[in-house]
């Protein structure tokens, strides 16, 4: 996805909630509650592109509206601790990822939430459906699972001789698990053998990359978020990104 049309896409969706139907109290801004899963360096063209987003809208940072920036730094059990913040601090809205609405969710049913970059929504139980989400939850769907032969067929094409791939994936994370099982469908129709590498927090990461020594001629990378807030490199040639906003 382009830096523009996560621009569009997020900030309109945004937008799209009332908030000054929540912000009654006279002189008190409307607050968006922003729940980043990585780290602001990671985040910064986002974040920068969202606040213009929502000027170009009407939306004003610090004089029409109040944006609280929280991090959860690759550590997804974090969400939940973050998200009970908000309810706490009254916000009018929160953004997010897909992979954080779940725990959000658990902590409040009226706050409206808009996430963005959601592999399965509806399979995920963030939404009833597409066209009509209900509940309190809305945002952008991509649908990447069907990609997975896809990725799978340019890595062959990088190397030829392929016959063990390692996922790496957050299997507490819905569609991180649906795209996991399209990785090993399209990799048992090419013969390629397949090995899950289980991530649930950032501590999985470091022992599940010491069991790649040897074992994997390449990596297939899910979701990239709990990679980069450990400030681990990946050499390129290695992996396949997928899940990921890139420009």
């Amino acid at each position: 996805m382009k830096r523009r049309e996560f621009i569009t896409l997020l900030g309109g969706a945004a937008a799209a909630w009332p908030l000054a139907a929540r912000a009654q109290q006279a002189g008190k801004l409307p607050i968006i509650g922003f729940l980043g899963a990585s780290t602001p360096s990671a985040w910064s063209q986002w974040t920068a592109a969202f606040a213009q987003r929502l000027r170009e809208l009407g939306w004003t940072e610090g004089r029409t509206v109040a944006i609280e920036y929280r991090w959860a730094e690759g550590r997804s059990e974090r969400y939940t601790d973050i998200a009970a913040e908000f309810v706490r601090h009254n916000v009018d809205v929160i953004v997010t990822v897909g992979s954080a609405v779940a725990a959000t969710k658990q902590v409040t049913s009226t706050i409206p939430i808009v996430f963005a970059i959601a592999v399965d929504p509806v399979g995920s139980g963030m939404v009833a459906s597409l066209a009509r989400p209900g509940g309190n939850a809305t945002g952008i769907s991509v649908q990447s699972t069907e990609l997975a032969g896809k990725r799978l067929e340019i890595l062959r094409e990088a190397l030829p001789n392929l016959h063990r791939l390692a996922i790496i994936g957050d299997v507490g994370y819905v569609g991180s698990v649906l795209e996991i099982s399209e990785v090993q469908a399209a990799a048992r129709k090419f013969g390629v053998d397949t090995g899950v590498l289980e991530i649930r927090g950032a501590a999985d990461i470091a022992p599940a990359f010491e069991a790649l020594k040897g074992g994997a001629q390449a990596l297939y990378v899910i979701n990239l978020t709990t990679v980069r807030a450990l400030g681990l490199t990946i050499p390129e040639t290695f992996l396949v990104r997928a899940d990921e906003v890139i420009e």
